[in-house]
Formats: C-alpha cells, sequence, structure tokens
C-alpha cells in the first residue's frame, strides 16, 4: 500500500463512529501488536488502540480528522500532520503531527504522535 493510502485509512479507522466497523478498519491498517502514544495516551494492541479512539470520539463528537498538508515517506517510516475539526466545517480542535512505523505486511506497528493544538479539558 502506498503511503498516502496507508495515512487515508489510517484516518478513516479513526473516524469510524462504529466500534464494529473501526475493529475492522484497524484490523485492516494496524499490525496486531501494534502500539500508539501522544502525550495524553499510550496503548497497546487493536483492542486498546479501537478503545482509545472511541475515548477521543466521545471527547468531541461530531468531529473528524483530516490530513493536513502532504505525507513525508522513507524506507517503512512516514510522518504526516492532521487536524480535528467538526464535521460541518469550521476551526480544528486539535492538531498534530504523526509518526508511524510499518511491519513487512506494510500494516502500522506504532504511532508516535505529537500534539501541536489539544483540545481543551
Amino acid at each position: 500500500m502506498v503511503p498516502a493510502q496507508l495515512v487515508e485509512r489510517y484516518l478513516d479507522s479513526w473516524n469510524e463512529t462504529s466500534a464494529e466497523d473501526r475493529d475492522a478498519a484497524i484490523a485492516a491498517v494496524w499490525s496486531e501488536e501494534a502500539w500508539y502514544v501522544d502525550p495524553l495516551a499510550s496503548v497497546a494492541g487493536r483492542e486498546q488502540i479501537s478503545a482509545m479512539i472511541g475515548a477521543v470520539q466521545e471527547q468531541a463528537p461530531g468531529h473528524v480528522f483530516r490530513l493536513l498538508d502532504g505525507i513525508d515517506a522513507h524506507h517503512n517510516v512516514l510522518r504526516f500532520r492532521w487536524e480535528l475539526v467538526p464535521a460541518s466545517g469550521g476551526e480544528p480542535v486539535a492538531v498534530g503531527f504523526d509518526v508511524a512505523e510499518t511491519d513487512d505486511d506494510g500494516r502500522i506497528s506504532c504511532v508516535v504522535g505529537f500534539l501541536d493544538k489539544a483540545p481543551a479539558a
């Protein structure tokens, strides 16, 4: 899978509100033992990743993740910026930068996220 497709599917998994569909999207994109870490979360495994995404959706209902700028990739590493915005449009409540590593099968094995703008608590 080319980096743009992988990032699109990654963001789609963050935007999937159905837990069952989100689990399927995560299984297609993330390796079984993947992990994710950012300043607010640290989780491992698809089940915890799905639960974390569900929690983010509960904190920001009606919002979606969108890609900002382009994707930079080399070898099995890619980086990209994203924003969390109201689905109907408007100002982002969060902006971040993720660095992802893929495994030999092309699935995401880990993501290290940075928050440039975080939602107010």
